[in-house]
């Protein structure tokens, strides 16, 4: 496997950072959800962000499992 190194596409910086927007309660707005589903919990995001100037390099459902 290559150990390629991330760099920054807007700043050139090569650090990121990881963050979660949502808990995965029931009482989150922030959570990813089904669809026409107003009961599901869903699921928080994961983003990858540069640590330089925010640029976010990639957003994850943490729990994709919730959309089966």
């Amino acid at each position: 496997m290559e150990n390629d190194k991330s760099v920054c596409k807007v700043c050139g910086y090569d650090s990121f950072a990881t963050g979660q927007l949502g808990h995965g309660s029931f009482t989150t707005d922030s959570n990813v959800r089904p669809i026409g589903s107003l009961i599901a919990s869903g699921s928080p995001l994961i983003l990858s962000f540069c640590k330089n100037c925010g640029e976010v390099t990639s957003i994850k459902v943490a729990k994709p499992e919730k959309f089966k």
